[in-house]
């Protein structure tokens, strides 16, 4: 099952650390969950990438800045489907482009590292929407379960989350 398999694996890498955190919601956590420092291991990587890739329909796969590229890149490898990059903001030289690729037209798959609210999602589905994309889906790595899915579903898009936090959780404290 992909979420005993891809939650093993995060918690192997050390995805989960305990303390006391601030999120990037401003939200105060006793753990963090970081997805971006876990995936630099290519066995993790790859394993995601496939797994989205195989399970998922898209005509290409975006990622929003940060956390959302080395996902998207690796998807992109794994489906041999193009993909895009969303800014975390526009540039204010060159060609100013919000966007990194062609999404018009196409049917566009987000990925994201790990979803709180939901803001970082939602920024990059109407980055696309705007591109002239369909885009209406969301694959997480992990939900951390704090209110991303129904934030989302107001703006008809669906969050597909490949581990929830409750998940790794539970497996992290019986370790």
């Amino acid at each position: 099952m992909k979420e005993n398999v891809i939650g093993e694996m995060l918690i192997t890498y050390k995805a989960i650390e305990f303390g006391d955190f601030t999120l990037a919601s401003g939200a105060k956590s006793r753990y963090y969950i970081d997805v971006k420092s876990a995936i630099t291991h290519p066995e993790l990587l790859s394993a995601i990438a496939v797994f989205i890739a195989r399970e998922y329909t898209f005509d290409l796969v975006a990622g929003v800045a940060v956390g959302g590229v080395p996902l998207a890149t690796a998807v992109a490898l794994a489906s041999k489907k193009p993909f895009a990059i969303i800014r975390a903001s526009e540039k204010s030289h060159g060609k100013k482009d919000l966007i990194i690729g062609n999404v018009k037209d196409r049917q566009v798959l987000l990925v994201e590292d790990v979803t709180t609210s939901g803001g970082s999602a939602l920024y990059g589905i109407l980055a696309l929407r705007d591109a002239g994309a369909t885009a209406d889906s969301v694959v997480t790595v992990v939900d951390r379960e704090q209110g991303a899915e129904a934030m989302l579903r107001g703006h008809h898009v669906a969050l597909l989350p490949l581990v929830r936090v409750s998940e790794i959780l539970k497996t992290a404290k019986a370790d």
